[in-house]
């Protein structure tokens, strides 16, 4: 596991961060309903490369989770620039995953954080996304925080299944569901996708175009999420066409495919 032995004062609420290796800044970001964990086995190996950085966006992981926080995509891209200043880091370079990729892609065109290189892995993009489950909670968010915790766990172990392409073990069903557990955990799971909102992806897609930094698409070929086709708009976009598929891989090649990440990085 990788230790978020910091925090940070953001706008009053408490976000968790951690940093490990040596070497030029690396800044990696998670998705949703994830957290910083999901690089746990992918983050040593990249920092003996880069110093490396990683963080629980708001309201996610060990970040502060009660009642009433906007954790919309709308405050995570100012998080995002609040942090690479108070770690005084000049062009990090960028790895970043669903959630993450919206994240990063908001800071760069909102905030105007310039970025080293910048790798994205199944990011949340362009419109549209979100399943049926996700608008059917918008809909319906308190009922669902009423849940009972043995219906609560059952439908976040089948929704963060979903997110794999092959059987996730118990461990890492472990790491995925244990932020959103307990009364505090239920209830801010919830409150994410409540807040989950395509408006703060269509007011950057507008202006996307090829990026003078390096970057990276990576999409896996099984991602039932956002399918394939649309990494494949995106990197028309973004990256003049340029994707590199990851065959067994659904959207969270962290666990189906963390190699592919790996190699891409090195």
């Amino acid at each position: 596991m990788l230790a978020l032995d910091h925090h940070f004062d953001f706008k009053g609420q408490s976000v968790a961060w951690g940093v490990i290796g040596d070497g030029e800044p690396l800044v990696l970001i998670h998705g949703t309903p994830f957290s910083s964990q999901v690089w746990r086995r992918i983050a040593p190996l990249l920092a003996r490369k880069w110093r490396v950085y990683y963080f629980d966006l708001c309201g996610y992981g060990q970040s502060e989770k009660r009642e009433g926080l906007d954790v919309s995509l709308g405050v995570q891209n100012e998080l995002l620039s609040a942090l690479v200043y108070h770690w005084q880091l000049v062009k990090p370079a960028i790895l970043a995953h669903d959630f993450g990729g919206a994240t990063a892609l908001r800071a760069h065109y909102l905030n105007g954080l310039d970025y080293a290189q910048l790798t994205l892995v199944d990011p949340v993009a362009l419109s549209p996304w979100g399943s049926p489950f996700v608008q059917h909670v918008r809909k319906h968010e308190a009922a669902f925080a009423g849940n009972p915790d043995y219906i609560h766990d059952a439908v976040l172990r089948a929704y963060i299944q979903g997110a794999a392409y092959n059987k996730l073990d118990e461990e890492a069903l472990s790491v995925y569901m244990g932020p959103w557990q307990g009364d505090v955990g239920k209830a801010a799971f919830y409150r994410q996708i409540g807040q989950m909102d395509q408006r703060y992806t269509n007011e950057i897609s507008v202006q996307y175009s090829p990026m003078e930094c390096p970057l990276h698409i990576i999409w896996g070929e099984e991602d039932t999420w956002i399918p394939l086709s649309q990494g494949k708009k995106l990197a028309e976009a973004l990256n003049n066409g340029r994707i590199s598929i990851v065959p067994s891989a659904g959207h969270l090649v962290q666990e189906d495919r963390p190699e592919a990440i790996v190699a891409a990085m090195l």
